[in-house]
């Protein structure tokens, strides 16, 4: 499976059979958590993700062969929606994971009958920035003081994506 993007907001899967997606369970936050631990300076908690799933939030977990890569959070109503999470392990970084289940996040956004995904991402991540501007996310604000980070604090750049009715 995989998943192309077009910058005109309609969201495509494609083929990528190198990893699979799938629900993430209560049974799987160890594993989450290890890849999330490994990837921030201040990652979520065991009690946030417990929270999503009993929202009834999209929570998806990326694995190539039996290793989780990844995981993703999205929550959607009233037309939009808000990529909370995507996390893909630092030593995975780099072999287009990220993009993968970004695209995947869309296309559940577009399932939830959402118009707009909005995200927030750290001023300083460069590599997620530049994903999101190559998927066709805008940047449309800033919140100061967003993120905390080692000795102070640091600013989200919000991002949105336009999205299309999804086919079938």
């Amino acid at each position: 499976m995989g998943a192309v993007a077009a910058r005109d907001g309609e969201v495509a899967v494609g083929v990528r059979e190198d990893v699979q997606l799938r629900v993430m369970q209560e049974s799987d936050i160890d594993s989450v958590l290890s890849v999330e631990y490994s990837a921030y300076s201040h990652p979520w908690t065991r009690g946030i993700f417990l929270d999503c799933l009993k929202s009834g939030y999209e929570c998806w977990i990326l694995y190539r062969g039996e290793q989780q890569v990844g995981h993703a959070v999205l929550t959607a109503a009233a037309g939009e929606s808000h990529l909370l999470n995507l996390t893909v392990k630092p030593e995975s970084q780099g072999n287009g994971f990220g993009r993968y289940l970004l695209q995947h996040m869309l296309v559940r956004a577009q399932h939830r009958q959402a118009d707009v995904c909005f995200l927030e991402v750290r001023a300083s991540n460069a590599a997620a920035i530049a994903l999101y501007d190559q998927v066709g996310f805008n940047e449309i604000g800033r919140r100061k003081n967003y993120y905390p980070m080692v000795g102070g604090r640091e600013d989200a750049l919000v991002m949105a994506f336009t999205l299309d009715e999804p086919e079938g």
